[in-house]
C-alpha cells in the first residue's frame, strides 16, 4: 500500500437505492480562509473548476469542467456562512447529487466535513474518488499552491472506494 493510500478515507452507507458518503479533512486555516475557497468565484477554478457561485440562500451555481465532466447548473439550498453550504451536483434533467459542505472550528484551524448523497450506480468510487482528489487540491490551494488534478491519487482512492462500496454491498 502506497502512501497516498494510507490516506484515502472515507464512510460510505447505503439507504434505499442511495449512498451517502462522507470525507473530512483536518485543515490548518480558519473557516474564514476556506469558506471563501469553497464560495470565491476566482478561488473555485484553483481547485474545482471555472465558474460562478452566488454565496446565498438560492444563488446560483454554475461550474464548467470542460471536457472532463458535465457542466453543474444548480441553487444553492442552505447557505450559512462559515459554517455549512449545500447544493446539488447536478445539472438539468440529471439525477439529484447534493452535497453538503460542513465547517467546524477547531483550536489550528478548521475540520471540513464533504457529504455526497450519490445514487447507488457504478459511478459512486468515481465521484468519490473524483471528491478526494478535488480535496487534495484545495488543500494545496489554501497554501497558495495550483495543483493539476492528481490522476495516480484519483485511480488509488477508486479502488478504495470500490472496496468500501462492495463491504457496504456485502453487509
Amino acid at each position: 500500500m502506497s502512501v497516498d493510500e494510507e490516506t484515502i478515507s472515507g464512510q460510505l452507507r447505503c439507504e434505499a437505492g442511495r449512498v451517502r458518503v462522507q470525507l473530512e479533512r483536518e485543515i490548518g486555516h480558519p473557516p474564514e480562509a476556506v469558506w471563501r475557497m469553497l464560495t470565491d468565484s476566482v478561488c473555485l477554478a484553483d481547485w474545482l473548476a471555472p465558474g460562478t457561485l452566488e454565496a446565498r440562500n438560492g444563488g446560483r451555481v454554475q461550474l464548467d469542467f470542460g471536457n472532463s465532466g458535465m457542466p453543474i447548473d444548480c441553487r444553492i439550498t442552505e447557505c450559512r456562512p462559515n459554517r455549512r453550504l449545500a447544493y446539488s451536483w447536478s445539472s438539468g434533467d440529471a439525477p439529484e447529487r447534493p452535497l453538503i459542505w460542513e465547517l467546524a472550528s477547531q483550536d489550528d484551524g478548521t475540520r471540513l466535513s464533504l457529504t455526497l448523497l450519490l445514487p447507488q450506480d457504478e459511478l459512486v468510487p468515481i465521484a468519490c474518488a473524483g471528491w478526494d482528489a478535488h480535496l487534495e487540491m484545495l488543500l494545496a490551494a489554501l497554501e497558495g499552491i495550483r495543483i493539476h488534478f492528481p490522476a495516480g491519487r484519483f485511480r488509488q482512492a477508486r479502488e478504495v472506494f470500490q472496496g468500501l462500496l462492495e463491504e457496504q454491498l456485502a453487509a
